[in-house]
């Protein structure tokens, strides 16, 4: 009997004290790297090369984003919907102040007593300084590349122009299925907002071949890259993948780069997160 009471208080004590160090799959899945398989990805063909990492299985959920932040900026209200109208900035703030509830060490230096002077947008009076701990376990935003390699199967890629369908509708909301009613024609937003259109619940869709849902759709999801990297104009806009419910299909390619200012929010601007593999 006595040996049975150790042995019970020893589990428990395990149990408690014993540390994770990744997320469980209902929250991260776990990204084999390599080269690009999908032929419609931007950088198939290239010497682009993705190192393991753990992406989110789904978008930041409005209630995930609530418990770090402590308030919802939403403009469609929902738990289980993905938190939208946030920033670029809010977004990488949501990443270090997760990885400080979780005992992980920040992965962004985040200097916001200085301006940027590599950030040459115009409409940005944010402009904060970030750079990166590279060893960092903690939370971040995926790079562009990564977003789409996981976007369209990684290693198992079964060559959808969707993330995870040649259908769009079988994976993603988009302007025409996001309302009460399927709409045709034109991209038009009196038709969108006549048909009550909005974000829906993550996972909603089918997933791709990795298990991800909503690459394909519903918001559009950070990036840390800046768009256009390399050249004259790379550092104006941080890049969006993914499209968004009000967004035309052929955003809803993980090909598709979107951009924005990194001060700018918008009801179909979401994020992912994602974090280094051990």
């Amino acid at each position: 009997m006595k040996k049975s009471l150790l042995l019970i208080l020893f589990l428990i004590f395990f149990i408690q004290n014993s540390g994770c160090s990744s997320k469980s799959p209902e929250e991260l899945v776990f990204i084999q790297g390599g080269n690009f398989v999908n032929s419609h990805s931007s950088f198939y063909g290239k010497s682009t090369e993705i190192e393991n990492f753990y992406i989110g299985k789904q978008e930041v959920t409005q209630k995930e984003w609530s418990a770090v932040m402590g308030q919802n900026p939403s403009e469609f209200k929902g738990d289980n919907l993905p938190v939208e109208t946030v920033s670029w900035y809010e977004a990488i703030e949501y990443c270090n102040k997760r990885s400080d509830k979780e005992g992980k060490k920040q992965y962004y230096n985040i200097n916001k007593e200085q301006v940027d002077p590599n950030n040459t947008n115009e409409f940005d009076d944010v402009k904060w300084i970030v750079t990166i701990n590279q060893d960092a376990d903690g939370y971040r935003l995926p790079t562009e590349a990564e977003w789409e390699y996981a976007a369209g199967g990684g290693q198992q890629s079964k060559n959808y122009l969707y993330s995870g369908s040649g259908i769009a509708e079988e994976v993603g909301w988009y302007w025409r299925n996001s309302g009460k009613d399927l709409l045709s024609g034109d991209w038009s937003w009196p038709a969108i907002s006549a048909n009550n259109s909005s974000t829906k619940a993550v996972g909603s869709c089918k997933p791709n071949e990795l298990g991800l849902y909503d690459m394909s759709g519903n918001v559009r999801e950070w990036c840390f890259d800046w768009y256009g990297e390399g050249d004259a104009n790379s550092s104006s806009s941080r890049v969006t993948k993914g499209g968004g419910w009000i967004g035309d299909v052929s955003c809803l390619e993980p090909s598709f780069r979107g951009k924005f200012e990194a001060n700018g929010k918008g009801s179909d601007q979401g994020l992912r997160i994602c974090r280094n593999a051990e």
